[in-house]
């Protein structure tokens, strides 16, 4: 999917909604357990109640590598599901040696080898530009390098200062650039960082940003749209749980959908705005 693909569903949606299909068999709703496939089944009733309102999907990987072989059935099941319009994020963080990168981006770009083919994958950038450009090498196809993440841990290193000036996750924004660019490239900034988007956006100013943690994690969207939205939109903003689960019960899939709907419309109002 190229970048104006995506700015083209931004703006017939009016949505720059992801949805992170994070899905704990242990958070199934109890009746979906009899289904022979509960994990499938529960995202398939969330992506068929989402769907007119978010522009991507973001399966986090480790949900489905924790339950083995079956995990990735539900996994490629999943995947084939989404619809052709929507972006598709491989939430994998890899990133290793260049041959082994060069495989993990077979892994999920490549579905003759391996049945997947996401549109992007979230990428670790700690070793550096030969861990990072094997995924560049595959057309129409992203990478999200993590840059400043929400965790409470990120402090350990990301907004470490640095000897020549600046901090560390601002020479990743800035190196990186070299690397791809604003067709193949994106950047994960948490929505708790929302204070620093206007410093992330001097430094990029049109690369596609990933902002995972608006609302059970306490970001605001508010904030994330007023110090992040370009003219192209610039954003896809992730919530997982706060959709997801909004009920556990037999009306899960419609609380989703009125949950995706509320921001939607919001979403709608920042981009008028902008």
């Amino acid at each position: 999917m190229t970048k104006q693909d995506i700015i083209y569903q931004i703006f017939k949606k009016k949505s720059y909604l992801c949805v992170g299909l994070d899905t704990d068999i242990r958070k199934v709703p109890e009746h979906l357990l009899d289904f022979p496939d509960p994990v499938f089944e529960f995202n398939r009733q969330i992506i068929d109640a989402t769907r007119d309102f978010c522009v991507a999907y973001k399966p986090n990987i480790a949900f489905y590598e924790a339950a083995g072989r079956k995990g990735w059935e539900s996994l490629e099941k999943t995947l084939a599901y989404i619809p052709g319009d929507c972006f598709t994020i491989a939430d994998a963080k890899r990133g290793d040696i260049g041959n082994t990168s060069g495989l993990y981006a077979r892994a999920f770009f490549d579905k003759s080898a391996s049945g997947l083919d996401f549109d992007a994958v979230t990428v670790a950038p700690y070793m550096g530009k030969d861990s990072v450009t094997p995924f560049l090498e595959y057309d129409r196809k992203w990478v999200i390098l993590l840059a400043l993440t929400s965790n409470t841990g990120a402090q350990d290193f990301q907004n470490s200062a640095l000897a020549e000036g600046g901090r560390l996750f601002e020479k990743v924004l800035e190196t990186s650039q070299a690397w791809g660019s604003e067709e193949n490239l994106m950047y994960v900034v948490g929505a708790t960082r929302a204070a620093s988007l206007r410093e992330i956006r001097k430094i990029v100013p049109g690369h596609f940003l990933l902002i995972p943690g608006v609302g059970a994690q306490g970001g605001s969207l508010e904030e994330v749209s007023r110090y992040g939205l370009t003219p192209d939109c610039g954003l896809l903003v992730n919530s997982s749980r706060g959709i997801i689960y909004a009920s556990s019960g037999q009306d899960f899939a419609l609380r989703a959908q009125e949950e995706a709907a509320a921001i939607q419309r919001e979403m709608a109002g920042y981009l008028e705005r902008a």
